[in-house]
């Protein structure tokens, strides 16, 4: 009878062991679920970047206004027979 006691106890000596310090302890499980939330976060934040550019896209292949507005402002053209005015400040 007391050897089954010891081979308990160090039964649940080793069980208590894999679970605080173990490969699938409760700190690397925790570990596991915050990164998964934080890549989690990363995806959903370029999944909405990701839409985004596409209405982008799909505005710059329908319409010559958002092409002239890029013009303008990220390369600095202007139309024909249009008058530019710099407001410096």
């Amino acid at each position: 009878m007391k050897t089954l006691i010891v081979i308990l106890l160090l039964l649940i000596a080793n069980f208590q062991y894999r679970l605080w310090r173990g490969d699938a302890s409760l700190a690397q499980i925790n570990e596991s679920r915050s990164h998964l939330e934080a890549l989690t976060k990363e995806v959903q934040e370029k999944k909405e970047r990701n839409a985004a550019l596409y209405a982008e896209v799909l505005d710059l292949r329908k319409g010559q206004e958002t092409i002239e507005e890029r013009a303008r402002y990220e390369l600095g053209m202007i139309k024909e027979n249009e008058t530019f005015f710099q407001v410096l400040e």
